[in-house]
């Protein structure tokens, strides 16, 4: 099989895996700078908590992709500065992001990214990056399912059309 045999760290990347790399390092740096908004927003305990989670998988999901990106010679995509601290009661209530507000970003940043680390991992090669971007979907699910179950505790869910009768069959 030549360069693509032995240990797969040891072997080149692709450019469809370069630019996942890339664009997972690119995507989770921004996504920081808008959870750290989310956090001096958010007035819910368990919603701050919740966010801190997020915080956390970005600050791991760009610590991966960036040394990856640098040990193969690639420069990582730029981050944005950390927000400046701001107190609750500093933001004007029509500026301030509401409780339910960030609740359901968070869901879709979670879904989102469930799509992206499942692309990443179908494009793969290397089977470190595939298992990288697998352990990423992971956390992410679990991320998901702790926003889901918020939002359920809470009431800030908002369900889609509910269906409460069963259809009677149709004999054809």
């Amino acid at each position: 099989m030549g360069v693509l045999s032995g240990n797969s760290k040891d072997e080149p990347l692709h450019y469809g895996e370069i630019f996942n790399l890339w664009q997972c390092s690119a995507s989770a740096k921004m996504s920081l700078s808008t959870f750290q908004a989310f956090h001096y927003h958010a007035g819910d305990q368990d919603l701050k908590e919740v966010i801190d989670n997020f915080i956390d998988q970005v600050h791991r999901e760009i610590k991966e992709c960036d040394k990856l990106l640098k040990t193969h010679g690639i420069t990582p995509p730029p981050g944005l500065p950390d927000r400046p601290s701001v107190k609750l009661e500093d933001i004007p209530a029509g500026a301030r992001f509401s409780d339910p507000e960030i609740a359901a970003a968070l869901s879709a940043a979670a879904s989102l990214g469930l799509v992206v680390c499942s692309q990443a991992m179908g494009t793969s090669i290397r089977e470190d990056l595939g298992a990288m971007f697998m352990k990423f979907h992971a956390q992410m699910a679990a991320l998901g399912l702790q926003v889901l179950k918020m939002n359920k505790k809470k009431g800030w869910l908002v369900p889609p059309p509910l269906q409460l009768k069963t259809p009677e069959p149709v004999l054809v």
